[in-house]
């Protein structure tokens, strides 16, 4: 049977090839492939830009007489390094873990139910908002305790309230680093008190808080100065405080996070935004008692770096051909669309150099299906790549087949005009 088809294929072909050497059969078939012309591709090159180009001002120095043992600074939109130590190290993290916990409790929490404190919870150590096992509390009081005064008892009664226990808890805590893409990133427990197993990185827990601040709850307990409240029997009342001082001595801070245990030392994450620039910093193991403020002192500087040296500039993207060739198709060409027309937007120093690329075929082999991936639109970062979006068919091309060839003998000798073009092949 396929045998015949082909034979039939070629008969067929001979016949139009024969046909299309007359002056009035060789024009009406010129409008079908494979008699038709298949068009040149006229691709884009690559291009290349640096932050010259977008008048940026010369680079500062870098931040110098840093103590910390690992930190980073990231822009909040792109997640992008802007500069950093050792920023890919597992590290111990120590109450910077609370920002996490926070997110969760946000996200799968009521804010207003009642959070049991069992014994477990009650028996946490220094800092606490010292419960008493038995007692409750509404869900968004305490998570003014968790992020103000950092209460350790806190945490834990969240924690179990949340997930069941400590351990059901920590799971929706890896669970959600995961979907954030801090592989190198494991909870253990909610508060942040010393164990084996629990880290991240400087550079992940600047992803972690550049998601977390995107919800304005989080935003509004984080920078509030105090907040008052009472368990849910109105028997006890407690009041906490801000103890951020970065919130209130760097011009545009927001926040985020303290933490200090005898084996992370003093930790930080902070984050402050300027005309229309965000940006993430934390500092890790950042000296021991009785340096303190070493950690203010980084953190300022991380900041000044970011805000003096790198600006936001928004790259249109390149033009697309309107079309693709297509051989062995119904047609010779189709038209292609991109998935993301928005311009992009990152911020950028007067040394980066930015790479635009697009990564197409020159000619596409039918069958094309409307909404195929046929390439994509790249653009690279110093020569690592940034971003990456897919480029599309935007209409069918099926391949030619024995009807393909039968219906254009119909039209070319019997003018069956109830066949148009556009409708008859596709």
């Amino acid at each position: 049977m396929q045998k015949t088809i082909s034979s039939v294929l070629l008969l067929l072909s001979l016949l139009l090839l024969a046909l299309s050497t007359s002056s009035s059969a060789g024009k009406f078939l010129s409008a079908f492939p494979p008699f038709c012309s298949t068009p040149d591709a006229t691709l884009p090159q690559k291009q290349t830009y640096s932050g010259k180009d977008f008048s940026l001002p010369s680079s500062k120095s870098t931040p110098s007489g840093m103590y910390a043992k690992s930190y980073c600074l990231i822009d909040a939109d792109t997640k992008r390094v802007l500069y950093g130590k050792d920023e890919n190290n597992k590290m111990p993290m120590a109450s910077t873990t609370k920002i996490m916990t926070c997110i969760i409790a946000l996200e799968k929490g009521d804010l207003k139910s009642k959070v049991p404190v069992s014994a477990y919870a009650a028996s946490m150590p220094d800092v606490q908002l010292n419960m008493q096992s038995g007692d409750s509390f509404y869900l968004k009081d305490l998570l003014y305790s968790l992020m103000l005064e950092s209460h350790n008892d806190t945490a834990v009664a969240i924690a179990e309230h949340i997930g069941g226990s400590v351990e059901g808890f920590a799971e929706l805590m890896n669970k959600k680093a995961a979907e954030l893409g801090c592989h190198d990133t494991h909870f253990v427990t909610p508060n942040g008190l010393d164990a084996k197993e629990h880290y991240t990185t400087a550079r992940e827990l600047c992803i972690i808080a550049s998601y977390a601040i995107q919800n304005k709850t989080f935003l509004k307990i984080i920078n509030t100065p105090s907040h008052q409240f009472a368990n849910c029997k109105g028997s006890r009342k407690y009041s906490v405080h801000n103890h951020d001082a970065f919130l209130n001595s760097y011009p545009g801070a927001i926040g985020i996070k303290t933490g200090f245990t005898g084996t992370a030392g003093y930790c930080f994450c902070g984050a402050a935004k300027r005309n229309g620039k965000t940006l993430i910093s934390s500092v890790l193991a950042c000296g021991w008692p009785p340096n303190k403020k070493y950690k203010w002192s980084d953190t300022k500087k991380l900041m000044d770096y970011g805000f003096t040296n790198f600006d936001t500039v928004s790259l249109k993207r390149q033009k697309l051909p309107d079309t693709l060739p297509v051989i062995k198709g119904t047609k010779n060409k189709l038209s292609i669309k991109r998935t993301n027309k928005n311009p992009l937007t990152l911020m950028l120093c007067r040394s980066d150099k930015i790479t635009t690329k697009l990564n197409l075929p020159e000619t596409l082999k039918a069958p094309v299906r409307q909404g195929d991936i046929l390439g994509y639109e790249e653009y690279y970062l110093n020569g690592e790549l940034l971003s990456q979006s897919p480029v599309i068919a935007g209409e069918t091309v099926q391949e030619r087949d024995f009807d393909y060839y039968k219906n254009i003998v119909r039209k070319l000798f019997f003018w069956d005009t109830e066949l148009s073009d556009s409708q008859t092949y596709q």
